[in-house]
């Protein structure tokens, strides 16, 4: 058990040392690596998009626990929540007047949830919000999402409004985290329960990933085609792909902190 914490601390402190241009390529082959696997791991690779779900939810329960049992909201970002219900709210509605299926009820359930940490933080647990801390401006990402999906959107045979706001919400999920790890940016230090909860989502986001690249994949590029037209296609697998790199820092010192035995995970200077 020693000799393998020894071998993980001395990989991690290897990478640590590495210039970002190579620490760019190790995730670009890790992340490829892990795809691999995956592919010959899991034969129905829609079982890969319901465990990014799974997950997820499993990231919000750590969170509702958060809020309830140690009744302090430090550490986490309203911001990040609202925009998770913004773009939750827009692809509700896009589902119940494009495709409703079984996902929208759980993207019902997940914007409940969502609300339900919102009035718990704005209300409940004021005094507990590090205000000062969660300073990033959602207009930075909310503004560009939206022109980008009045230029870039799917070219179904929807109305146009419903179709750019789809778009939208896609964009401005890939975004959503980002003021959430302001915080922890802010901060540099991590309790232990909002750790979980954005490794959480960096996991789902990773799974959802996948999920979308191994369908290409196993498709041969049809399902490229199945999507519409023009940049669209292109830009809901960057989009994924966005979501994955984004957490994907944070995701390698949650993992590096657990293997170390420590309970507070602390971040160095410009992590995320």
């Amino acid at each position: 058990m020693r000799s393998g914490k020894k071998s993980i601390h001395a990989i991690t402190t290897w990478v640590r040392r590495q210039p970002p241009k190579v620490k760019a390529f190790l995730a670009v082959v890790s992340g490829m690596a892990a795809l691999v696997l995956l592919r010959f791991i899991v034969h129905d690779h829609d079982n890969l998009f319901v465990a990014a779900e799974a997950v997820h939810s499993l990231g919000i329960s750590v969170l509702i626990y958060k809020l309830i049992k140690e009744k302090t909201c430090a550490g986490l970002s309203l911001k990040s929540q609202e925009l998770t219900a913004i773009f939750l709210a827009v692809r509700l509605y896009c589902s119940f007047v494009m495709e409703y299926d079984i996902h929208t009820l759980l993207d019902l359930a997940t914007f409940a949830t969502t609300l339900w940490v919102i009035y718990m933080i704005r209300f409940k647990l004021k005094s507990s919000y590090m205000e000062e801390k969660d300073n990033f401006a959602i207009y930075y990402v909310v503004i560009p999402c939206a022109v980008l999906a009045l230029f870039i959107h799917p070219s179904t045979s929807h109305h146009l409004l419903n179709r750019i706001s789809w778009a939208f919400c896609v964009y401005l999920e890939a975004v959503s985290v980002l003021p959430q790890l302001r915080v922890m940016q802010n901060t540099q230090i991590v309790e232990p329960f909002t750790a979980h909860y954005v490794f959480a989502l960096g996991v789902a986001r990773f799974l959802s990933c996948a999920h979308w690249v191994l369908q290409v994949l196993d498709s041969r590029g049809h399902l490229l085609v199945a999507l519409g037209y023009g940049l669209w296609p292109s830009m809901v697998l960057i989009s994924e792909i966005v979501q994955t790199f984004i957490l994907a820092d944070f995701c390698y010192y949650y993992v590096k902190s657990v293997f170390g035995g420590q309970l507070v995970l602390r971040l160095p200077s410009g992590v995320v």
